[in-house]
Formats: structure tokens, C-alpha cells, sequence
């Protein structure tokens, strides 16, 4: 692991000798036609794997390649973009998923209306349909995830209106389900181009004040999830309405800042991927909670604890697992890839964050307690589950640093470590992987012009 480590790093700075010319990323709509380009390489390897059923070491090289197209003509938009997803060095027991691979695959191709005050004076209203990327509210339900190898894609309309210190946007979309999704193909990077229809539907809004309460900006938001079986490819069924409140203020030199999101869920599900299987009712929940501070300074550094809080599903009555729906996880939790050990879903988490940023170097460093929030249930994203409930609630102590450097303005080095010393729970439940620590390192070079 080591080796391979060095040897990409070498590769990552000749590469990065060649692509510092590059001139600044793609810059606000312009009238004609304009192209942006993106290349990101990532060696990531992992040792004492935390999710149950995959190697307990691991090391991929990931390449992720976007073109994207742009065409302005006054009010009219026409944006289509490529986005290329490979990995190298896995084999069948690697954590490869469509998180991972998705070749060649047409993420956006849309028309965007702009068609300013039509709903009335000092108003603003566009309207995009086709296929497009999306990044709603806090990005914890609806998010093209950045982190990842692969984005999530979505089909259908959208329209954002906004007047005054209100803004409001609304969706009626059908997600992209990645493919191919077997493991062989996903290892040999085969193409196959995603499918959309009405067994995946997801609908709904938000709506916004700025300033609502002093500065802080008070946020609401609905989405339902509608899923149900296609040839070939069974599913949970799920039929989930998910609505939340946000409150928070921004960060700014010498003053505290704040975040507090609610978000609660309802619906029903299979209790299997069986055909015909009974029903259940679903009550779920998520709170995440951050109050911070920055100074002024050189570093501009900024202090802040946070708190995240997932249902999980316990016996009997209602499913309790909270479904993030299409969320990043990366600002909020931890690495995706080859880690991907935390979601939003059963897990409680407390966590002291450090931030610190000064010229073209940014540094950050969290801590985090973990706990189950049911004892019963599998552990986040580990698939690690004691259905008797005997290995306790403590998952373990994480610890999460990331640095980033900008060589130029299109050209960046990332660097990401994570230490997981693993609690009871991830030591003795029934299937969980031997080793008391799990460390996570990777390195990123990314290129845009």
C-alpha cells in the first residue's frame, strides 16, 4: 500500500507541472457558446475496513473526467455535460459500487428558460427540464455529491423563483439509477448509460427567507420519494415524505454563527425485497445542530461543535431508519470512497471541529464520539448489526483531517486522513471485521479549466 502510495504521488506532482497553465474555472453565463472541463485523480487506501463483507485492506486509483457544454442565447440556456467515473485496482471484494464507476455517462442535457419578472415586478423566475445535476438547501436530502467518483442525476423540471429576501425552488424529477450495477462490469469500467422513469420519482420543494429571524435564514423544504419494482430489479418500495425546517446564520470574522436542521419522515415500505411482502409504516428523524466562531487573524481559524442525530429502526412498530434520500455526506460526516462508513442513519454524533484557511492553503480537523441510536440496527453504513443488542451502543472515536493547497486557480491538491478507533459495538458484534482501528488516507489532484 505503501509503494502504490508514493508512486501516485510522484505521478500526481508531473501531472500537476503540466496542468498549472490551466486558466480558472468555467466563469458566469456568457452569450455564445463556452466549454468547462474537470479532471480529478484520487489514490485512496484503506486498512482495517469497518464495513462488514469486504477486504480488510484496499487501495483504488479513481479518475473522474466531466466536459460540459454551454450555450447562451439571451434568455435561453442549453447546458449538456459528460461525466467519465473509472476505478483501477479493485477486485470482488472491494467496495466498488455505481458510487464508484459510471463511464461515459450524459449527467446533464437541459434547456433553462430565464424568464425574469413574469410572476410580477422585482420578481425572478427560471424554469430547466431534461437531465441535470442538483443542489438543494443543505445538500443532507438532495445533493450531487462532490466527494464521491460518481454525482447523483436527475430527470425532469425544475423552476426557482425568487423576489425580495424570499427564494423558492420546486422539482418534479424522475433520479437516475446508475448503471451497469454488477460487480464484474463495474470492475472492468463497462459502460452503459443511466435509466430514469416512474419506478423512481422524487417531487417537492423549498422555500426561504434571508434575514428572517436577525440575520439567520429560515428555510423550509418537502420531498417525496415514490419507488416500486421493475423487471428484473426488486426494491423496498419505499413511499417516503420527507420535510424539514433550517435555521442558520453564516459564518463571519468575530461573530458566532448557527445551524439548527429538523427533519422528519413518514410513509411505508416492504419489509423485504420479496415480492408481495407485508408493509410498514415509517417514522424517522434527523436533527443536526452546529454553533461556531471565527476570529480575525492570518488563518482565519474558526472553532465550532456539532451535533447529528439519525434514527435507527428498533423493534417492533414503525421502521425507524432515516433515509437521507439523495444527501452528500462529506461537509457533515466523513469521506465517501473507499471509508464510507458514516450516513445519516442510526448514528449519534457529537463532534469538535477546527477550520483554519490562509492564502491558498485551507486545513481542517474534527473529532467525533460516535453511538448508535439503535442498538439493534446496523451501524451507519457499516452493515455491522448485533440483533441481539449485546455488543452495546459505542461505534468509536473518529478522527478527520483534510488539507488542500491551490497550485493555481484550476489546479488543486487535497489530501484526507481518517482515524476510526473502533468502540465495542465495532469490535464485538457478531459480524464485525477483526482490528481495533480502521485508517483512511487519500490523495487528490484536481485540474479545471
Amino acid at each position: 500500500m505503501k509503494e502504490r502510495a508514493c508512486g501516485l504521488i510522484v505521478v500526481l506532482a508531473a501531472g500537476t507541472a503540466e496542468l498549472a497553465h490551466a486558466q480558472g474555472v468555467l466563469p458566469p453565463p456568457a452569450e455564445g457558446l463556452t466549454f468547462a472541463a474537470s479532471e480529478r485523480v484520487r489514490y485512496e487506501a484503506i486498512d482495517g475496513q469497518a464495513r462488514a463483507g469486504f477486504n480488510r485492506s484496499d487501495d483504488l486509483v479513481d479518475f473522474r473526467t466531466t466536459l460540459l457544454a454551454r450555450y447562451q442565447h439571451g434568455p435561453v440556456s442549453v447546458v449538456g455535460e459528460l461525466w467519465d467515473s473509472r476505478v483501477y485496482g479493485g477486485n470482488r471484494r472491494s467496495p466498488v459500487t455505481t458510487g464508484e464507476v459510471n463511464t461515459l455517462e450524459p449527467v446533464q442535457a437541459y434547456v433553462q428558460l430565464d424568464l425574469g419578472d413574469m410572476l410580477g415586478r422585482g420578481s425572478k423566475l427560471k424554469v430547466q427540464a431534461g437531465r441535470f445535476l442538483l443542489n438543494l438547501g443543505a445538500r443532507r436530502l438532495v445533493a450531487a455529491d462532490d466527494y464521491r467518483n460518481t454525482t447523483n442525476g436527475y430527470t425532469g423540471l425544475r423552476a426557482d423563483w425568487s423576489k425580495g429576501g424570499w427564494a423558492a425552488t420546486a422539482i418534479y424529477t424522475m433520479p437516475q439509477r446508475r448503471r451497469p450495477d454488477d460487480i464484474d462490469a463495474l470492475l472492468s469500467n463497462q459502460p452503459a448509460i443511466d435509466r430514469e422513469g416512474s419506478a423512481l420519482v422524487l417531487w417537492g420543494g423549498l422555500l426561504n427567507r434571508a434575514r428572517a429571524i436577525g440575520p439567520a435564514l429560515v428555510e423550509t423544504s418537502y420531498f417525496h420519494l415514490g419507488e416500486h419494482d421493475t423487471p428484473g430489479r426488486p426494491t423496498r418500495d419505499r413511499s417516503l415524505d420527507t420535510a424539514s425546517i433550517r435555521i442558520a446564520r453564516d459564518p463571519a470574522t468575530a461573530m458566532v454563527d448557527y445551524e439548527v436542521e429538523v427533519i422528519g419522515q413518514t410513509g411505508s415500505l416492504s419489509t423485504s425485497l420479496a415480492a408481495g411482502a407485508p408493509r410498514q409504516q415509517v417514522r424517522a428523524w434527523f436533527v443536526h445542530g452546529r454553533i461556531g466562531y471565527s476570529w480575525a487573524g492570518a488563518w482565519k481559524p474558526r472553532l465550532l461543535a456539532e451535533f447529528d442525530y439519525a434514527s435507527g429502526d428498533a423493534p417492533g412498530g414503525s421502521y425507524g431508519r432515516f433515509d437521507t434520500l439523495f444527501g452528500m455526506r462529506r461537509a457533515d460526516l466523513a469521506p465517501a470512497g473507499l471509508y464510507n462508513a458514516i450516513a445519516r442513519s442510526n448514528v449519534v454524533a457529537p463532534a469538535l471541529q477546527a477550520e483554519a484557511a490562509r492564502g491558498r492553503t485551507d486545513v481542517t480537523l474534527s473529532y467525533r464520539p460516535m453511538w448508535l441510536a439503535a442498538q439493534t440496527d446496523a451501524f451507519s453504513s457499516t452493515g455491522v448489526r448485533d440483533a441481539r443488542g449485546r455488543a452495546g451502543d459505542f461505534a468509536g472515536h473518529q478522527l478527520d483531517g483534510r488539507i488542500r493547497y491551490r497550485l493555481s486557480k484550476a489546479v488543486r491538491l487535497e489530501g484526507d486522513v481518517v482515524l476510526l478507533a473502533k468502540g465495542r459495538f465495532l469490535r464485538d458484534a457478531p459480524n464485525a471485521p477483526p482490528g481495533r482501528w480502521t485508517k483512511y488516507v487519500a490523495f487528490n489532484l484536481l485540474a479545471a479549466l
